[in-house]
């Protein structure tokens, strides 16, 4: 089995996280100037490993690997949160660079054929999951092409024109080419605590969990807070609160361990202290990785709407925010070879789990067999600039995952 080199993985590990470092995290938002120089550093690296690497027209970095396959492709992405942290994405990214490397340096897997690439934008500066709907095309081909003419980041630039000034306006865009791939393998740190509480090293990944969002909007009338009676009060606050509570028990009823629902922002109309609200709108965002749980929870949340509007005195009305993403189930065959990597190489110390992330994974697995891998994250942490992971558990992983990707391609006919 190939052999990585623990000191040159972290090495270029903590050379990506120079690109918009910010104290202990990264701010590195898609085609930004700094996320730019990172990919035509990781463009380099790329090339360095022997990979035929470029950047796309959507700013996806792709390295190809001069043999002619079977291939197995490694990625994940190296766009941040606008308060990141160092290892989302990036982790999975330079492990596959490191594996490409790892791949050549032994003569038993020198022959084998990975290629890695980093897709834009998963964390949605401009559209979420951009690189990756881009590069598996079909029917992501109409919302990529949409967006390359429409979407804005919160600064208000064109996706067009942050491509045109990164000079990568008009690049062909990297495609799927279906007869060369054995599937796609995406390591990545846990971002949540399991791991870490159970004692695990590692994850490996069944399920990546569904997600719905969705808007609850109470209409009531706005009112002086110090004349108006509570009696004849139309409250659309106070409804809103009553809400939460109703459907948080609504949502228990249904849930198992792994149900996880969170009410992110809350408006109220005019927002002052001396007026009765006139409305109140309630953000929510459930997941799941159990489908048919998602739609009783759906339903669930759909007749305490009605229930509360046919009550009254506040109207209330439910609106879909994001197309409804179903849960992903991770090839079977493609996680035995992940774990067995892992029970070889950290025996009892990992487990099966599902990721109550989304990843590019999700997107890619239509079209191509898909697995990933976890490492666990300190403190449970993601998304924010402590973000870490120790680095007996980043080697530990990286091993696994080149273990696992020399399995996956021997098994598909790479072997000499």
């Amino acid at each position: 089995m190939p052999t990585i080199n623990p000191e040159r993985l972290l090495g270029d590990l903590h050379k990506l996280r120079s690109f918009g470092a910010t104290g202990p995290g990264v701010v590195r938002l898609s085609l930004s100037p700094v996320d730019v120089d990172a990919r035509r550093w990781l463009a380099g690296r790329m090339s360095e490993a022997g990979l035929d690497a470029r950047i796309d027209g959507v700013g996806n970095v792709v390295g190809r690997s001069r043999n002619a396959g079977p291939a197995l492709l490694i990625g994940s992405h190296t766009d941040t949160q606008p308060t990141g942290g160092w290892l989302d994405g990036a982790l999975g990214v330079i492990y596959g660079l490191e594996i490409a490397r790892a791949l050549a340096e032994h003569d038993d897997t020198r022959h084998l054929a990975l290629d890695v690439a980093s897709w834009i934008d998963e964390e949605g500066t401009f559209c979420g999951f951009l690189g990756s709907r881009s590069f598996v095309g079909g029917e992501h081909d109409a919302a990529v092409d949409d967006a390359l003419r429409c979407a804005r980041n919160r600064d208000g630039q064109l996706l067009h024109d942050a491509l045109q000034a990164a000079g990568l306006a008009g690049e062909p865009r990297a495609r799927l080419e279906r007869a060369r791939y054995v599937g796609y393998l995406e390591p990545h740190i846990e971002q949540g605590g399991r791991l870490e509480a159970g004692g695990h090293a590692l994850g490996v990944v069944t399920t990546i969990v569904g997600m719905r969002e969705l808007r609850v909007r109470f209409t009531g009338q706005r009112n002086h807070a110090g004349t108006t009676p509570m009696a004849i009060r139309r409250d659309a606050g106070a409804a809103l609160v009553a809400f939460i509570a109703r459907m948080d028990d609504a949502f228990r009823a249904l849930a198992d361990a792994d149900t996880v629902w969170t009410v992110g922002r809350i408006d109220l109309e005019p927002g002052s202290l001396s007026v009765v609200p006139g409305q109140a709108d309630l953000y929510l965002q459930f997941r799941d990785s159990n489908a048919a749980r998602l739609r009783a929870m759906e339903t669930a949340l759909a007749e305490l709407v009605r229930e509360f509007d046919a009550r009254g005195p506040v109207g209330v009305a439910l609106d879909t925010l994001e197309e409804a993403m179903e849960p992903v189930t991770m090839d079977a065959a493609l996680q035995e070879h992940v774990a067995r990597a892992a029970q070889a190489l950290a025996p009892g110390r990992w487990v099966r789990m599902p990721s109550g992330a989304a990843h590019d994974a999700q997107v890619i697995a239509a079209q191509l067999p898909a697995c990933m891998l976890f490492v666990p994250s300190i403190g449970g942490v993601s998304h924010d600039f402590i973000e870490d992971t120790a680095e007996e558990h980043i080697v530990l992983g990286c091993q696994v995952a080149a273990d696992a990707a020399a399995s996956i391609l021997r098994h598909a006919g790479g072997s000499r």
